[in-house]
């Protein structure tokens, strides 16, 4: 472990930092959030040091200090909330994060779990004040984007990755290396992922407006593709297409699910495969917050993972039936303290921590963690490239898109151009 702490300033205040969504906490499998609780447990075990939190409208923050002082300071013991927040209570400022990351010294780390249109301006800002950055999937919406946030990166020589924790869940991880060491040349993959109708209500603020369930959802397993395929195939001609109705009866201008169909090309015989990636967020409540399953095939073999049942179900008077998942976040406590270290949702943001420390102490360089341990900002650009084509192509009417890439052996999309039969 690290000698020096790290100062940690988690930007957005939503359901996954703080599990604060409307007023209450949020009906999701993440009513106590995530990413502040980590940081808290994380400066209680003597990692982080300084913790701050921005959002747009500061008369939230009231409101989210009695759900953190009832959801994890009564539950856990020795949990300081401590935590300086921007804007001020009675200050509105979609710009607070200029001030925020302006109270941050180089080598603080940033947390970004803002709107996906956000991301790229926020991210740039805190890179720019020399800040180690880790944003939500997908870190960009657009390949541009991306790419200027890799050379500041490089620039400014700090660590900038994407928070994709299902890297970190043991059955996705091994997974990936059987298909990779066992399984041949890619063949074909489907995935699926969804939410229940009233993440609808959850997002309403940008559902539509600024970015899409594909985005959001779909990101996750072209993540896994793209960690799996690494230097094996590369995608090449992305196809969007779909459902719509339930959220337009609900005012909402956006499709209810979204599905990818991705060609890809294996690089030592130029062989094709296709990958078929589904998001929906507007399935019904069931015994899972989130449906999450993948079938995998290679020219030698095949595997299923269905990430949403791990053979452990709840029955509890007074709540609903419910498939759990402890392996993701474990919220009950051990003799009165906070003992979800092993999770992957934690691991996620603590793996980065630790890395970002190395880095300061001069122990690691950035470029040392590209080795697919964290999902940098240099090795993820076939993802941002796959979801900017995706919506191109739907709003193309379903037109496929190709990659563009320098030449037959590059691995890094340089762009995206609709595909001329």
């Amino acid at each position: 472990m690290s000698s020096k702490k790290i100062d940690v300033l988690m930007v957005g205040t939503g359901e996954y930092t703080t599990g604060y969504v409307g007023g209450t906490a949020a009906d999701s499998d993440k009513g106590a959030g995530v990413v502040a609780l980590t940081m808290f447990d994380m400066r209680r075990r003597g990692k982080v040091d300084r913790v701050a939190m921005c959002g747009v409208n500061g008369k939230k923050f009231p409101g989210i200090r009695t759900h953190m002082k009832r959801c994890i300071e009564e539950v856990y013991n020795d949990m300081d909330l401590t935590c300086e927040t921007f804007p001020k209570d009675d200050e509105v400022n979609p710009k607070s994060y200029i001030d925020a990351s302006a109270s941050c010294k180089p080598g603080d780390v940033a947390v970004i779990f803002t709107p996906d249109d956000t991301h790229f301006d926020i991210a740039l800002e805190c890179i720019n004040k020399g800040m180690h950055v880790m944003v939500t999937k997908p870190i960009v919406q657009k390949l541009e984007h991306h790419q200027k946030l890799a050379e500041a990166a490089k620039e400014k020589n700090v660590l900038v990755g994407v928070e994709v924790h299902k890297r970190l869940d043991p059955f996705y991880a091994d997974a990936r290396d059987r298909a990779r060491s066992e399984l041949g040349n890619f063949q074909y993959m489907y995935a699926y992922m969804s939410q229940p109708k009233h993440q609808l209500d959850t997002f309403k603020a940008w559902a539509g407006k600024s970015s899409d369930i594909s985005y959001y959802l779909n990101s996750h397993h072209i993540d896994l593709s793209e960690w799996t395929l690494a230097g094996i195939a590369r995608p090449v001609r992305v196809t969007g297409t779909s459902s719509t109705g339930v959220a337009k009866a609900r005012g909402m201008d956006t499709e209810d699910s979204i599905t990818l169909t991705v060609q890809w090309q294996n690089m030592n015989d130029k062989s094709l495969g296709c990958a078929v990636y589904t998001s929906s967020w507007v399935a019904a409540k069931s015994d899972v917050h989130s449906q999450q399953r993948f079938f995998y095939m290679g020219t030698n073999g095949e595997i299923n993972v269905d990430q949403a049942h791990r053979g452990c179900t709840v029955a509890q008077d007074g709540k609903s039936f419910a498939s759990v998942n402890p392996l993701f976040m474990k919220y009950t406590p051990t003799n009165g303290y906070f003992s979800g270290q092993s999770a992957y949702g934690v691991k996620s943001f603590e793996n980065f921590v630790d890395a970002c420390a190395a880095c300061n102490e001069g122990k690691k360089t950035p470029s040392d963690f590209d080795d697919g341990s964290i999902a940098t900002v240099h090795t993820t650009f076939q993802g941002t490239a796959i979801l900017e084509a995706g919506r191109m192509s739907l709003d193309a009417d379903g037109q496929p898109m190709d990659l563009i890439y320098e030449n037959d052996t590059d691995l890094h999309p340089i762009g995206v151009k609709p595909h001329v039969f």
